[in-house]
């Protein structure tokens, strides 16, 4: 009996399944996560769906690296500017409303995408997905600070970093499967149906807070030093946000190290594989599946490593900065040169400290604002990995191009010096963690 305890004390679910929590209670917010987490799988397969594809899409839509570089981060400019409205309406709006209102434009885009006829089609299309998946994230980080604890944030967090994991996954072999079947415009439109088909579930099931359906309150939130959690005005609560010294060290970190991630995971890892090892895309698919994995299992560990072995935010930050400014070195320094079978060690370690990560940081940023404008600060930090995918993935597109013909493949040289850029944007993550405020003493 003891050993049971103890393994569910490790894994973090001890104050989860609390006795003090009613059954209905205790068994509906799973259902409230479950349906939230399925949304979250979504948006990370809209997310990361490029890379598989680019090939195809290329071929299909004529297109260069420098246009796909653009379309691919065509997600990624309505993403990040849309999480101040997503913050702000998560905060008056609500957070179910939200979620539900901009997913059924990102399924509809979807199909469109499917659909598309040229490269100007399909950006607008894309335009449009990106801009109805970002009303996701904060909303549900938002609902989860209602349904959950304090002590139990860190960890649902965690899982719903899982879920994203497994949808990056669903992204990369499944996809490459899929597609090889009835074609990367058939995939589209099966997962635009699918997005409509969840937007559907969230409406029904989901609920803001536990209070709407009689149940007790239960979230809470915490306020930092000189600042009460009182009603602000959004472009008040903006200005508090921003004008923090705890916001830009955060944000530059997510900035700099999210755009290594998705520039690589989300898009020139596909062609990187094909070009310089020769593999077929279902090849390149099982490796790059590794970064999922790598999410799956990372994202909950550091949410443990953060709350009960370092007992901090800020080291957890800056080991995973180190850890990913190695990986790019080694890419970059022999970017033909590393064996095919550690190329899977090497995308799972690039999913744990390139994405999985992310959720000590969201920790540290809801540790670090009053509950009050809680999702005008996740939505303003939230813009910031998506600002940096933006500008990585043209820039590395303009790179490749400067170096040969897209349709011929791109030589080893071209990735290379691509890869450099990756190692001036780890250094620079790694500072930002190292400037960034230490936030879990404030929990005790």
């Amino acid at each position: 009996m003891s050993d049971k305890k103890d393994v569910i004390r490790w894994i973090g679910l001890r104050s989860i399944f609390r006795p003090s929590c009613s059954t209905p209670f205790a068994v509906y917010r799973w259902f409230v996560f479950a349906f939230l987490a399925v949304g979250y799988l979504l948006v990370n397969f809209h997310r990361l769906c490029p890379a598989v594809v680019a090939r195809d899409l290329m071929e299909d839509l004529h297109t260069g690296g420098g246009l796909m570089g653009l379309l691919a981060s065509a997600y990624f400019y309505p993403y990040a500017f849309m999480q101040i409205p997503s913050g702000l309406l998560s905060d008056s709006w609500g957070p179910r409303k939200t979620i539900t209102s901009f997913f059924i434009l990102a399924g509809a885009a979807s199909i469109a995408f499917g659909l598309a006829s040229s490269a100007g089609f399909a950006i607008v299309a894309r335009v449009l997905v990106g801009a109805g998946v970002a009303m996701f994230f904060v909303p549900i980080m938002k609902i989860l600070t209602r349904w959950f604890t304090i002590k139990e944030f860190s960890f649902m967090t965690g899982l719903i970093m899982t879920t994203g994991g497994i949808g990056a996954l669903t992204a990369a072999t499944p996809l490459a499967c899929m597609s090889s079947l009835v074609g990367w415009r058939g995939s589209f439109i099966g997962i635009g149906v699918i997005t409509l088909f969840s937007a559907l579930m969230i409406w029904i099931f989901v609920r803001n807070s536990p209070e709407e359906l009689n149940y007790p309150k239960i979230g809470a939130g915490n306020s930092p030093p000189n600042q009460s959690p009182s009603s602000l005005a959004l472009w008040d609560a903006m200005k508090s946000v921003v004008w923090s010294n705890r916001f830009w060290p955060i944000s530059l970190w997510y900035f700099f190290n999210f755009g290594i991630f998705f520039s690589f995971g989300g898009l020139w890892g596909g062609p990187y594989l094909m070009d310089v090892y020769e593999l077929t895309k279902p090849q390149a698919g099982y490796i790059l599946s590794m970064m999922a994995v790598g999410i799956i299992a990372g994202s909950p560990a550091f949410s443990y490593l953060s709350d009960h072995i370092f007992k901090s935010r800020k080291i957890v930050l800056i080991f995973s900065s180190l850890c990913m400014l190695f990986l790019v070195v080694l890419i970059a320094l022999r970017p033909s040169g590393i064996p095919i079978w550690l190329f899977y060690i090497w995308c799972f370690a690039f999913g744990v400290f390139g994405c999985a990560s992310s959720v000590i940081g969201f920790a540290a940023t809801k540790e670090s604002f009053p509950l009050s404008i809680t999702g005008t600060a996740m939505g303003l930090v939230n813009g910031f990995p998506f600002l940096g995918a933006a500008l990585a993935q043209p820039l590395i597109g303009l790179i490749l191009d400067s170096y040969g013909k897209p349709m011929e493949g791109y030589p080893v040289e071209a990735y290379c010096h691509a890869f450099w850029y990756y190692v001036v944007f780890a250094v620079i993550a790694l500072v930002s963690a190292c400037c960034v405020h230490e936030t879990y003493n404030k929990q005790k």
